[in-house]
């Protein structure tokens, strides 16, 4: 029986598909938070419980230009960087699955920013060449040395504070900027930290 795809409306025969790659974007009007998908929004915001709206598409130009854009493509790659040295390092095997997982999620984390804000990165700059823990360890590692004796606690306590230093940055730059692009995208960006930090923080209250 003929019906009506709900993105375009156009009359559909029976076990067609429309439209299915049209993607939505919406933001919480409370607490920024930028949201992609294949369907529209329903409901209210699922971090602060804020109405939310549909994005209409916005031109960027060359989001590298923007310092939010560069800022948070920087502070996922040295998460990344972070994660997966600290898996290369450790020995003891629950700590490698953990950062592991964290480094699989930075990376997740990395493709999100391309796809919301059209940063698209080589492939080579989240490759891990030779030089870059010589380039990078010891300023990623300060205050933490992943060994037998670190545990999973102070592992994500890391993880955290390096997740709360991120939103904090976008925090203090937003309350510096004018209103306009360049704040919306530092409180949208600080949003997303929130909801790294709040995974976080519930993976932590599992850890004994």
């Amino acid at each position: 029986m003929p019906s009506f795809c709900p993105k375009c409306h156009r009359v559909l025969e029976e076990d067609e598909i429309c439209c299915a790659q049209i993607r939505y974007t919406w933001k919480c009007a409370r607490c920024h938070k930028l949201t992609s998908g294949f369907a529209l929004p329903y409901g209210r915001c699922f971090l602060c419980g804020g109405e939310l709206a549909v994005v209409e598409s916005r031109e960027l130009g060359d989001p590298m230009r923007l310092r939010a854009i560069r800022d948070a493509v920087q502070f996922e790659l040295n998460s990344f960087y972070f994660y997966k040295l600290a898996c290369d390092r450790a020995r003891d095997p629950q700590h490698r699955q953990l950062l592991a997982q964290l480094y699989e999620a930075e990376l997740d984390h990395l493709h999100e920013l391309e796809e919301k804000y059209h940063a698209h990165l080589d492939r080579e700059v989240i490759e891990l060449a030779p030089n870059v823990e010589k380039l990078l360890g010891d300023s990623l590692f300060l205050g933490l040395e992943i060994n037998d004796g670190t545990s999973l606690k102070a592992v994500y306590q890391a993880a955290l504070a390096m997740e709360q230093r991120t939103r904090d940055h976008f925090r203090g730059l937003a309350a510096e900027l004018p209103e306009g692009l360049e704040k919306e995208l530092c409180l949208e960006l600080a949003s997303e930290e929130d909801e790294h930090i709040a995974m976080l923080e519930t993976e932590l209250e599992q850890v004994e």
